[in-house]
């Protein structure tokens, strides 16, 4: 029953794709570009889509098998973090569509999550420049507190873009009380136990969703952007319909970092770090 249900809308998700042969034939474009543009190796790619975003100090990034993971402790956090709420909310939670922010008591939270993190993320600042800080910073905290403002991000984001999308976005909040937002800081605290036992096997997982989160957030930004921009709001009624705007935003993330890259290379000449503070 349940393959019955599934397999009318894959077709239509096939149909949307091949209709949107414009949009698909520009991501493609980009990503082949990008490949061909960039060192040989997977690992060396996926380094690349962090250092758009990421300052990449190898020690204040995790290393897995001897190699540096694409992007640093707190970004590794940070969207990764945002990947999992992503998917918490519409998986776990079953938020489909929703476009309503979380509720009041929600936003408490959400809020000093923010706290935490900007509050950390300037101590661990002041000891790169040799300023006053009240503790040494660590990797596991970095971490934490990036896995709690990656769900921050996605908490907001993922109404957002609901709301900007589709043609009835549902009323109902993404994450409607606290324990809800329970189950999402499980998830997190799941990604962070796991990052911090550094198995071998987690190199290549955890460095495909490093980029997958960084891909994702900027596309879904670029797609909401793109919409509002072009008037063509709230037009889409099903998944054959988000195809175009997702790929819009997809292939837009992807210049954007080609393009990041190229500038932030031609200033510092390294990809490790940010010159001179390594």
């Amino acid at each position: 029953m349940q393959l019955s249900r599934r397999l009318p809308m894959l077709s239509a998700i096939i149909k949307g794709v091949t209709g949107r042969w414009p949009f698909v034939l520009a991501a493609m474009v980009a990503l082949i570009t990008f490949a061909v543009a960039t060192p040989d190796g997977l690992l060396s790619k996926l380094d690349l889509v962090g250092y758009a975003v990421c300052h990449r100090i190898p020690s204040r990034s995790f290393a897995i098998a001897g190699r540096q993971l694409p992007l640093c402790a707190r970004c590794t956090g940070t969207f990764v973090g945002a990947l999992l709420g992503l998917a918490g909310q519409g998986l776990i939670l079953r938020r489909h569509r929703a476009a309503a922010f979380p509720s009041p008591s929600v936003l408490v939270f959400l809020v000093g999550f923010f706290l935490i993190w900007a509050f950390d993320g300037l101590n661990s600042y002041m000891t790169l420049v040799n300023g006053p800080h009240l503790y040494e910073p660590r990797n596991w905290l970095r971490l934490s507190t990036g896995a709690l403002q990656g769900l921050v991000l996605s908490a907001l984001v993922y109404p957002a873009f609901n709301l900007t999308l589709w043609r009835h976005p549902s009323n109902q909040r993404a994450i409607r009380h606290p324990g809800e937002l329970g189950v999402l800081v499980l998830l997190e605290g799941c990604l962070v136990s796991l990052v911090l036992t550094r198995h071998w096997l987690l190199l290549y997982p955890l460095a495909l969703l490093s980029a997958a989160g960084v891909l994702t957030m900027l596309g879904i930004v670029n797609a909401t952007l793109a919409l509002l921009i072009v008037r063509r709001e709230n037009t889409a009624d099903t998944w054959q319909d988000a195809i175009g705007p997702l790929l819009i935003g997809l292939t837009i993330s992807i210049v954007q970092v080609g393009v990041i890259d190229l500038i932030r290379y031609s200033l510092t000449g390294t990809f490790q770090g940010v010159f001179p503070l390594r």
